[in-house]
């Protein structure tokens, strides 16, 4: 079984251009060719002297010149911090709140099981953007790659998720987690991996994804989310 590996992001990334190493020697070289001709000029103006002083000006020039040419080589990448969500953080869920998340759910019509597999990509791509995410958009089709819904969650971090709607004895094996394993980090370079589903995970499944960092939301889970009484998949591990 193969792992997909999560690449690091570096958040100091060096940034490589030909064009600007060229520039670099090229404006070396016009200020060395400057220098020998003023210490000429200075060696026949003011003797041997005044071209000592000269050869000082024109180190403490060069020093200048090389430490900013150091510099110029790497550009710092910000990455935004993580932002605590607070709602998550005031107490225990009730039964009561259940109860009455469930019912607000029922008189909205949001039965995902019911939803066609383009309709369930829809809703959930609806929860990312209820939760706060920005830039969210459906992918999924022929030629997804896996993703489905992709966002950027609160605190900037990229997420990623495949949807399956499937019936409550139908239940996402390990072929399926393995697929999206193989695309969700290398190819679509996530922070944040889920799959959601309306029935469940094999047991091969849950294990596969627990090692790779995916989280899974089954039929519970996501209508736990779906209710505001579990947080969102990038708020933490798997339920």
């Amino acid at each position: 079984m193969t792992i997909p590996v999560r690449r690091p992001r570096s958040a100091d990334r060096a940034v490589f251009s030909m064009r600007q190493t060229f520039l670099w020697f090229a404006l070396t070289g016009a200020v060395l060719c400057g220098c020998g001709l003023m210490l000429k000029s200075l060696v026949k103006a003011a003797g041997v002297g005044g071209a000592l002083g000269g050869v000082a000006l024109i180190c403490t020039a060069l020093g200048l010149l090389g430490l900013r040419g150091a510099g110029s080589g790497r550009r710092a990448v910000p990455r935004p911090e993580s932002v605590p969500d607070e709602r998550w953080e005031t107490g225990p869920v009730t039964g009561a709140d259940r109860a009455a998340a469930a019912a607000a759910r029922a008189e909205s019509g949001q039965d995902f099981a019911a939803m066609d597999a383009e309709a369930f990509e829809l809703a959930i791509a609806g929860l990312c953007e209820r939760d706060g995410c920005t830039d969210v958009e459906v992918v999924g089709g022929s030629g997804d790659l896996g993703a489905d819904v992709l966002a950027v969650a609160p605190d900037g971090r990229r997420v990623v998720i495949q949807c399956k709607r499937y019936g409550p004895v139908n239940k996402v094996g390990s072929q399926d987690m393995q697929r999206f394993g193989g695309t969700c980090f290398a190819v679509h370079e996530a922070d944040v991996a889920a799959v959601v589903t309306t029935g469940g995970f094999t047991g091969p499944a849950a294990d596969y994804a627990e090692q790779c960092g995916i989280r899974c939301l089954d039929q519970t889970a996501l209508t736990a989310w779906a209710d505001g009484t579990s947080p969102a998949p990038w708020h933490g591990g798997n339920p």
